[in-house]
């Protein structure tokens, strides 16, 4: 078992989101994923992008976005729907409310995410 408590949860920040790194490399032995609950700021866009060797999960936990895809693609997101990216699949998010939104991401096999992120903080 591994517990892993709030002061050992990071908080990367950038303009665009803050990202609770809530089982990530740097607090946790997992190789297999990285979980991290995101808050988008009203907005704000992840602009599209890919992870080559990882898979992603979102959950929509609160508010609503517009999915970033392929090309120009774009789908409605919102709290209760999950979508799952496979490895090299086009994804972002535009944040086009008046309101945070706030999503959980499973990666797999796991990603350190600091690259993304100029400041930093505790949960």
């Amino acid at each position: 078992m591994e517990f892993i408590p709030k002061d050992k949860i990071k908080v990367l920040k950038a303009d665009f989101q803050d990202s609770h790194q809530l089982l990530w490399g740097e607090n946790s032995n997992s190789q297999r994923i990285t979980i991290t609950k995101v808050f988008v700021h009203p907005g704000k866009v992840n602009g599209r992008h890919q992870h080559p060797h990882s898979e992603q999960i979102w959950v929509a936990l609160s508010g609503k976005g517009t999915l970033l895809l392929d090309g120009d693609k774009t789908m409605s997101f919102e709290a209760g729907d999950v979508v799952r990216f496979e490895e090299g699949d086009t994804h972002g998010i535009f944040n086009d409310s008046d309101e945070e939104f706030c999503y959980l991401s499973v990666t797999a096999p796991p990603i350190n995410f600091r690259y993304a992120y100029d400041k930093e903080e505790q949960a």
